[in-house]
């Protein structure tokens, strides 16, 4: 794993809808997460997706859907992506370093938000690879545990290492200033693995 911290400067914002990258973590060869600013403007419910991008080589913007992994809360916007070696944006999205500009459409869009989950004592998060990011997001919600007594997380990878973000994430939460205490006891993550053996498999 490698983090990029952000440098102090702040960076001239020269693209439309210009963000600057604040930090870049490498889980592996194959994800990433990176924070960047959050405009001042920009309201949104955790669980949304916004669309991202930079410029493409003709000028145009080259924008693809992410959902927000961190809870409308902070302070910051994270994303969790997956390094397609060909793919059009991650190939270039994946270099990016702490100080780089990437673009950020301010309009927040998506079902997959509190208001929307029906009442319950269980809440069931299930997800494979990078797919963990809106529940992230959510996980990270104060309004996620007031609502509901259990929380789940059930999360599947390839490998065991595919999995740091989320045991991370989840273990991070444990000491949350904010949530930390409403987490204690109700938030379980079931982690498992599909071609490397793990504690959990299938």
């Amino acid at each position: 794993m490698n983090d990029t911290p952000a440098n102090q400067a702040t960076s001239k914002k020269t693209l439309p809808d210009a963000q600057t990258v604040t930090s870049v973590k490498h889980w592996t060869d194959r994800l990433f997460s990176f924070r960047v600013t959050r405009p001042q403007s920009l309201r949104f419910r955790s669980g949304e997706f916004v669309m991202i991008g930079l410029m493409g080589d003709n000028g145009k913007p080259l924008l693809r859907a992410y959902s927000i992994a961190s809870p409308s809360w902070d302070e910051e916007l994270e994303f969790y992506s997956i390094k397609v070696p060909d793919g059009p944006l991650t190939s270039r999205l994946q270099h990016i370093q702490a100080g780089d500009q990437i673009i950020l459409r301010p309009k927040p869009v998506g079902t997959l938000v509190i208001d929307a989950l029906l009442p319950g004592k269980r809440l069931w998060f299930f997800a494979t690879g990078t797919g963990i990011a809106p529940f992230a997001s959510l996980m990270r919600d104060p309004e996620v545990y007031e609502k509901f007594e259990t929380v789940i997380m059930m999360h599947t990878c390839r490998q065991v290492a595919e999995l740091e973000y989320g045991r991370q994430l989840v273990e991070n939460l444990k000491n949350d200033p904010l949530i930390g205490e409403m987490v204690e006891g109700k938030l379980i993550y079931y982690p498992t693995t599909t071609r490397e053996d793990s504690p959990h498999m299938g």
